[in-house]
């Protein structure tokens, strides 16, 4: 089962290793290498959590983000615009207005979340 509702408590778990994933087209056109999954994400408030499997070889397009973006490396390794090697545990925070692009040559499994800061 992929995803239970527990109406007691509420609450909702994911198998993630059964997620039925979509094809990948959030910065554009449709991208056969990579694949997502909502968790707790929200289309209208743009904020929550999703999965995305990279192929090796596999890289996102160029793109800014609007909302802070923070990321888990869960399987594989990534690797940013700049040369970082990211590796399984990696955490990564994207603050509003960074942009990079991510790829992979190993192929890679990463727990992304994007939410807005609080004001100050």
């Amino acid at each position: 089962m992929q995803n239970r509702t527990d109406d007691r408590r509420q609450r909702r778990i994911f198998t993630t290793g059964s997620l039925s994933m979509r094809p990948y087209d959030l910065e554009g056109p449709l991208q056969e290498d990579m694949s997502y999954a909502y968790l707790s994400y929200d289309e209208k408030t743009q904020c929550g959590s999703y999965l995305i499997r990279m192929q090796p070889g596999a890289a996102t397009i160029f793109h800014t983000h609007e909302r802070r973006e923070e990321l888990l490396v869960l399987e594989g390794r990534a690797i940013d615009d700049d040369g970082t090697m990211l590796n399984a545990g990696d955490w990564i925070v994207y603050e509003p207005g960074s942009r990079h692009t991510t790829r992979t040559e190993t192929g890679c499994v990463l727990l992304g979340i994007d939410w807005e800061p609080a004001q100050r």
